[in-house]
C-alpha cells in the first residue's frame, strides 16, 4: 500500500509536470507566432473614427481661422470707415470726400447747400420714404389715442416689424414704430387706416412732394421696401428740416427708444439711429435700406451755438459707413464754422 500511494504521488507529480511543460510551450509559440491580421471589418470600425476625429478638428481649425478674418475684416471696416477722408475742389479749398454715392449737408435756416456730391441724383430710398409717410399721416390730423387693430396684410412680407396680426394699439405707437424702429407692418397700417385707405395715402404722399417742390421724389409706398419709392440727397434733406419743424414728429424721430403697448404685451423699441447717444446733438433722424437703395440716412443736426444742418448720406456699401460719413460730414461743418480746415485728420484722396 505504502508503494502504491508513492506510485500515484509519482504519477501524479508527472502529469502535472508535463501540463506546466505543454502551457509554457503553448505560451511561448503563442509570443513566437507573428499577429494575426486585423480583419477588414475590424479595419472599417477602427479607421472611420480617426478619420472622423481629424477631420473634425480640420473643421474647427477652418472655422476658428475663417472667424478670424470676419474679425479682422469687420475691424478694419470700422477703421476705415471712422477715418475721415478730405480731397481739394476747383479753387482749393479742402472738402469732404465721401465713399456714399450721394450726400449734402443743407442749411435749412438759410436754404443753403453747404457741401453736396451727387445730391440730385434720383436714388431708390428705402425706409427713408417714413419721412414722408410720417408728414402725410400727420397731415391728416389724427386721433393719436385711436385704437386700430394690426391684420394679416399688414404684416405678410414686412421683413421687419413687431406687430403681430390680431393685436390692437393706438396710432400713437404705430406712429413710434414707425418712425423709431423703422417697423414696415407699422407703416402700412398708418396708410391703410387713414381716409381712403393706402391709395388714397400714397396719392397724398405725392401729392405733398409736389407741395414742397421735391421734384426728384416719387412713392408708391408707404413702408420703403418697394423699390420704386424714389428721391434725392437734395430732396431728402429738405424733407427732414420741413417733418422736423412738427413738434410730434421732432419728439418721436430723437427719441432712442420706446414702449409700445398693445392688448397682448408690451414691447421696447430701439431706435435704428446708431448716432443717438453718441454726444451729437440730434434734433431728427431717419434710416433706411433694401439691397438696390443701399444704406441711407438722414438726420438733422444742431450746431453748438449755430444753427441745424441737415446731412444725408444715401447708397452707403454698409451701415457703420452711412453713420461715419454723416458724423464726418457734420464735424467738418463744425470744424469750418470754427475756422478749421476739415474738423479733423486730414486723407486726401
Amino acid at each position: 500500500m505504502y508503494v502504491y500511494g508513492r506510485l500515484n504521488r509519482a504519477v501524479s507529480i508527472a502529469a502535472l509536470a508535463v501540463m506546466c511543460c505543454a502551457s509554457f510551450v503553448g505560451q511561448a509559440a503563442a509570443q513566437s507566432r507573428p499577429p494575426a491580421k486585423t480583419s477588414t471589418t475590424q479595419k472599417s470600425l477602427v479607421r472611420p473614427t480617426t478619420t472622423r476625429s481629424a477631420a473634425t478638428r480640420t473643421r474647427a481649425a477652418r472655422a476658428r481661422a475663417a472667424a478670424l478674418a470676419r474679425a479682422a475684416a469687420a475691424a478694419r471696416m470700422v477703421r476705415e470707415a471712422n477715418t475721415p477722408r478730405y480731397k481739394k475742389d476747383a479753387l482749393g479749398n479742402i472738402v469732404p470726400d465721401v465713399r456714399a454715392a450721394a450726400a449734402i449737408v443743407f442749411n435749412p435756416q438759410t436754404n443753403e447747400v453747404l457741401w453736396e456730391a451727387n445730391s440730385h441724383d434720383r436714388r431708390s430710398i428705402a425706409s427713408l420714404t417714413k419721412l414722408m409717410t410720417g408728414v402725410a399721416f400727420i397731415a391728416d390730423e389724427p386721433d393719436l389715442s385711436r385704437q386700430v387693430t394690426v391684420v394679416t396684410a399688414d404684416v405678410r412680407g414686412a421683413n421687419v416689424t413687431y406687430l403681430r396680426a390680431g393685436e390692437t394699439l393706438a396710432l400713437r405707437d404705430v406712429l413710434n414704430l414707425t418712425l423709431i424702429a423703422s417697423d414696415n407692418a407699422a407703416a402700412r397700417i398708418l396708410a391703410r387706416t387713414s381716409e381712403g385707405g393706402t391709395p388714397a395715402f400714397i396719392a397724398r404722399m405725392n401729392d405733398m412732394a409736389r407741395q414742397l417742390g421735391l421734384t426728384n421724389s416719387h412713392y408708391a409706398d408707404p413702408s420703403g421696401l418697394d423699390d420704386r419709392n424714389v428721391s434725392s440727397a437734395y430732396d431728402v434733406s429738405h424733407l427732414i428740416a420741413f417733418a422736423s419743424a412738427n413738434p410730434q414728429l421732432a419728439s418721436v424721430m430723437s427719441a432712442a427708444q420706446y414702449q409700445v403697448r398693445t392688448n397682448r404685451r408690451v414691447i421696447k423699441i430701439h431706435s435704428t439711429n446708431k448716432l443717438l447717444g453718441t454726444g451729437m446733438d440730434i434734433v431728427a433722424g431717419k434710416t433706411g435700406f433694401i439691397r438696390k437703395a443701399g444704406y441711407c440716412f438722414a438726420t438733422l443736426l444742431q450746431i453748438p451755438h449755430g444753427s441745424q444742418v441737415a446731412v444725408v448720406v444715401l447708397g452707403a456699401t454698409n451701415s457703420t459707413l452711412r453713420f461715419a460719413e454723416a458724423r464726418h460730414l457734420f464735424n467738418w461743418v463744425v470744424g469750418r464754422a470754427n475756422g478749421l480746415i476739415g474738423g479733423g485728420d486730414i486723407v486726401e484722396r
